[in-house]
């Protein structure tokens, strides 16, 4: 005689209405943020499943495949999957064959049976892991599109606010307009010795890298990169923003002297004042954003010898003799400019070095004769 309990009707789903209300929510926001209903929806069910294997009666942590969640606009169900055994060993993942067709008249030894959980507790809980689940949602949108906005302007030049100084010597310093705003870090490795800034302070900064952290994009910005340099004279210089003057190198030693090398691409354009400006205005704002610092700005050359000789302006260059075989060069200059050459503690020939990329040896003239006699 078949057992009575094989006849018995599956058991009724339970069934908890999440609302309309939770998908209309996930329905604006990716209409507002982008965010897909699909996304949303498996971050609920995700969500769900967690806190079910947390509130476990048993305490036992049930892998996640185990349990089924499903989320409509019309309620939320919950299931958990056993597999059918003659001989029970674990109850939290098995389930005797006998009590499976209760579920499944059909099932067998070896099958899995979909098993309805009681979660009428759950309505607290599913209302509250909802309500989490947009917030998170709305947050790492937030993140993302503020990670996408400012990874674009990663090589940038922003102005920001300085907000405060942090006892590292680190000034946190907020950028951008409106829904945009964000904190960023301007290190002490990054700022020019001397500068000082008081909260309130505006800033012109470089945006040096945009790191995607856990509390939202990390913005890291420069006053010391080269390249802050390049974006003051594009922004002061029409030519170069058009085109037809490239910058085509910049040596710089934040606070102190950059120099930079530029070059025409169209006929009848003088870089070098056209980066100079009338009256020196164009260089003069650019030192008076960089407070004081220096700034010669030479003719780039094809030829190592010309290019050479105008990286050591303002100094006078008698000859720059290239040494075979490698990526150096000796230069002769005339007594009364050797100091000039060299310039205070090495930095004008340092510079150039670093400008033109060789190795530059500079030796007076009342030393030429010997030396290439030695030679």
């Amino acid at each position: 005689m078949a057992k009575t309990t094989r006849a018995k009707k599956t058991k009724a789903v339970p069934e908890i209405n999440v609302g309309k209300e939770v998908f209309e929510s996930f329905r604006e926001l990716e209409k507002l943020k982008g965010i897909p209903v699909e996304y949303m929806v498996d971050r609920l069910k995700q969500a769900l499943t967690n806190a079910y294997k947390k509130d476990r009666e048993d305490h036992r942590d049930v892998p996640a495949e185990n349990v089924v969640v499903g989320v409509t606009e019309e309620g939320l169900t919950m299931h958990q999957i056993k597999t059918v055994v003659e001989e029970l060993e674990d109850i939290a993942l098995e389930i005797h064959i006998d009590t499976a067709r209760n579920y499944n008249p059909n099932v067998q030894v070896g099958d899995t049976v979909a098993i309805p959980v009681d979660i009428a507790k759950f309505g607290r809980i599913a209302a509250q892991t909802a309500k989490q689940v947009i917030i998170q949602g709305i947050r790492e949108a937030e993140r993302g599109a503020m990670y996408e906005s400012y990874s674009s302007k990663a090589q940038e030049l922003l102005t920001g606010t300085i907000l405060r100084l942090d006892p590292s010597g680190d000034y946190f310093v907020r950028i951008g307009q409106g829904n945009e705003q964000h904190d960023a870090v301007l290190r002490v490795s990054e700022q020019i010795p001397g500068e000082k800034y008081e909260p309130g302070d505006l800033v012109r900064v470089y945006v040096l890298e945009v790191r995607n952290a856990q509390r939202g994009p990390m913005v890291q910005v420069s006053r010391t990169h080269p390249n802050l340099v390049r974006r003051l004279f594009e922004l002061e210089t029409p030519e170069i923003a058009s085109g037809e003057v490239e910058v085509r190198n910049i040596a710089r030693e934040a606070g102190s002297r950059s120099k930079m090398a530029v070059r025409a691409t169209a006929e009848g354009v003088d870089p070098v004042g056209a980066c100079v400006g009338p009256r020196g205005g164009r260089v003069g704002a650019v030192v008076e954003e960089l407070h004081g610092e220096k700034i010669d700005i030479v003719v780039w050359s094809e030829d190592p010898c010309e290019y050479v000789k105008a990286a050591l302006s303002p100094a006078d260059v008698i000859s720059v003799t290239l040494v075979p075989g490698q990526k150096a060069c000796r230069v002769i200059v005339p007594d009364d400019q050797l100091s000039l050459a060299i310039g205070k503690e090495g930095q004008n020939a340092r510079l150039a070095a670093r400008l033109t990329s060789y190795k530059i040896d500079i030796k007076p003239a009342s030393q030429a004769e010997p030396e290439k006699i030695e030679d």
